[in-house]
């Protein structure tokens, strides 16, 4: 990882991937003895899309290893409400940070940008592209909950769109994995993609629905079915209700099943779930921190 810009979950190995697995373990374990491992370094936070998790993880990273965020703030009161291209954005931000984070609606704008910069530069986004860093917290928490490999994942919502998707997709085909894809026809995993997980060997299968699959299951993951991509709501409420679970849909799945969502869930997971044991999608979210601390670290530590 030292010295590279992070755009794709394709450039993960799976020596690189567990390097920084291995490392956010060592920070969750003792986080104290890392507060001074980066004192002074800036994280550049260049964000054009609204994001929760993403942006406050990495400031809270930043942080925690004891260094600090200069944040671009929002795209309306910035340079760019007055035209200032991307490039020239990251340029300026570069001089200022020892790191970027980028989020942008365009695919492929975070591969673009990276060109322009030499300090590393993170994909925290890129449209329905990718998004390499929510899938490195989402391999760390299949990890300590099911471990890597031979297990068996089904990925089921908004497999078109949902960068999560693809990123994580990419990412399982380093490790002995079985992928099961549910959704309805018209969100199904896109071509391309499709194509490259062949290509990379991976073991693939595409389900309408959950039933069939369930009780196979390790790890379901779980996303949103993206209701602005439907032009008729009715449209929307016939799918959307096929793709929603709750506790009694687990009952057929395994007692040691573990259930993600990358957030934010709208109603695709009853609320009943969070009860049971099942539910893994806030440790998830917090899993975020230790995990993008100790890349944080490991691409720092190349800087130096």
């Amino acid at each position: 990882m030292r010295h590279d810009h992070v755009i794709s979950a394709k450039q993960l190995s799976r020596a690189g991937i567990e390097e920084v697995l291995d490392r956010a373990a060592e920070i969750a374990a003792d986080p104290s003895a890392w507060g001074h491992r980066h004192e002074g370094a800036l994280l550049g936070l260049c964000f054009f899309e609204p994001s929760t998790r993403t942006k406050m993880s990495f400031t809270a990273a930043a942080k925690r290893l004891g260094g600090d965020v200069v944040d671009m703030g929002p795209v309306g009161s910035s340079s760019v409400k007055k035209g200032e291209s991307l490039a020239d954005t990251v340029r300026v931000v570069e001089g200022y940070a020892d790191a970027l984070v980028l989020r942008h609606p365009s695919e492929g704008s975070a591969k673009m940008a990276s060109e322009f910069v030499d300090v590393p530069l993170i994909n925290a986004g890129d449209g329905a592209g990718q998004h390499p860093t929510q899938t490195l917290l989402d391999l760390y928490t299949i990890r300590e909950s099911a471990g890597l490999d031979d297990i068996t994942v089904g990925i089921m919502g908004d497999l078109k769109y949902g960068r999560t998707v693809h990123s994580l997709a990419h990412a399982l085909t380093n490790f002995d994995v079985r992928q099961h894809f549910v959704s309805p026809e018209s969100l199904e995993l896109p071509r391309s993609v499709r194509y490259d997980l062949h290509e990379e060997g991976a073991s693939i299968k595409e389900h309408k629905t959950l039933d069939p699959v369930l009780s196979e299951l390790d790890v379901l993951y779980v996303t949103r079915i993206q209701r602005e991509r439907f032009p008729d709501e009715s449209e929307y409420r016939a799918i959307a209700g096929e793709y929603q679970i709750d506790a009694a849909t687990l009952e057929d799945g395994r007692d040691d099943l573990t259930v993600m969502h990358p957030l934010p869930r709208v109603d695709e997971i009853a609320h009943d779930v969070d009860d049971t044991d099942h539910a893994a999608y806030f440790q998830q979210a917090h899993n975020g921190v230790p995990v993008r601390m100790a890349l944080l670290d490991l691409l720092l530590e190349g800087e130096r």
